[in-house]
């Protein structure tokens, strides 16, 4: 029996393989370089770095082990010194382009690492297989340094797949486009117009801030950042900022936002805080030949007409005043309808003259306070 068994250990050992079949080896010594797997033929395989894996500089001893087991393809039977040399990454390979067509035939969604970040796009590597995705199709919008991806695992779909031309395309914009469309279709569902909503700024430009809603982009209008007057949006908000404004308008997928909220309204109780005859404190925001706009409150300014700086002649606002300079003046008129409010520190220095006031408001009533402070902020 023992015999027999010698025998039939004997016929095994001396079975021949083929070149390229695939057979399982065993390792029995593994070295930077280089791994010999025992395949149960006469001789041993030989498995370099080169044909273990594509990436460069691998150190086999940090991913092979003595008993472990791998399948493995003949790449040629004698060597020249009597040695099997073996591939693992080409019959790897094999299986990965048999992988990713499948993936490309069902449209499934594969998770991989980028192996690497090229100067046109991503590599990543399906089961030793070469996947490239532009740069194009890495994300929805576009991205001039691609770096950020280095070692991340993201998700994509083969977009084309021929091996024959190594062209095997992946693309993940897709993915984003339509994860986009459902979280917007999710947005649009659940938002009205009044709502208070919370985003992050996406972008800021001259005239105003996008923001994240998640699932659409709203516009914060420079104009409706605060009751105040903002000069430029990028003093106020850079990106990644966190924004709680309410919706003012929405207009098929536009989405217009404010943070003018009608609780902060300086203008709420204006009629009493800036009645006629009330003296009041401001300080000089902004000057022209005309006079000077006096900011009683953010979103308050007042028009302090040139001939009611001082009882003296002045000809113009900037020989006597200076921006920031904190006045005092009273009121002497006040249109609530047109948010119009006149100073006059002249009718302040007066004692109780009512023609003084009177001349006040004759010298602003043709003073269009608007077109002045449009005039000057251009």
């Amino acid at each position: 029996m023992s015999e027999l068994s010698f025998e039939q250990m004997l016929e095994d050992s001396l079975k021949t393989i083929r070149t390229g079949e695939v057979v399982d080896g065993t390792v029995i010594s593994v070295k930077e370089d280089e791994a010999v797997l025992n395949i149960g033929y006469k001789s041993d395989g030989i498995l370099t770095r080169n044909e273990y894996t594509n990436t460069a500089n691998v150190d086999l001893r940090t991913v092979l082990n003595v008993g472990d087991t791998l399948e493995v393809k003949v790449l040629k039977v004698n060597d020249g010194e009597g040695q099997v040399l073996l591939t693992y990454k080409r019959l790897a390979a094999e299986k990965g382009n048999k992988r990713l067509e499948e993936a490309f035939e069902n449209k499934e969604v594969l998770t991989a690492k980028v192996a690497e970040v090229l100067a046109g796009g991503l590599s990543v590597v399906i089961d030793e297989s070469r996947v490239f995705i532009p740069a194009s199709l890495v994300s929805d919008s576009y991205e001039k340094d691609l770096t950020k991806y280095a070692d991340q695992e993201i998700e994509f779909v083969i977009s084309e797949f021929n091996p024959k031309r190594r062209r095997v395309i992946g693309d993940r914009k897709q993915l984003l486009v339509a994860k986009k469309a459902e979280m917007q279709k999710a947005l649009f569902e659940k938002i009205a117009v009044g709502d208070v909503v919370e985003g992050t700024v996406k972008n800021v430009t001259d005239f105003g801030a996008f923001i994240d809603l998640g699932g659409a982009d709203g516009l914060l209008h420079i104009s409706e950042m605060s009751w105040g007057r903002i000069e430029s949006p990028k003093k106020v908000f850079k990106v990644g900022d966190a924004v709680k404004a309410y919706i003012k308008d929405i207009n098929g997928t536009k989405i217009a936002l404010s943070m003018k909220f009608e609780d902060e309204n300086p203008w709420k109780d204006a009629d009493v805080k800036y009645a006629v005859g009330n003296v009041v404190e401001g300080k000089v925001a902004r000057m022209t030949d005309f006079g000077a706009f006096v900011e009683l409150a953010a979103g308050v300014d007042a028009l302090l007409h040139v001939s009611q700086i001082s009882k003296e002649h002045v000809e113009k606002p900037a020989d006597v005043l200076n921006i920031g300079d904190v006045i005092t003046a009273k009121i002497v008129d006040f249109n609530e309808e047109d948010k119009k409010i006149s100073l006059s520190i002249k009718a302040l220095a007066a004692v109780a003259e009512p023609a003084v006031v009177e001349e006040a408001v004759a010298d602003v009533a043709d003073v269009d306070i608007d077109a002045v402070a449009a005039e000057a902020t251009e």
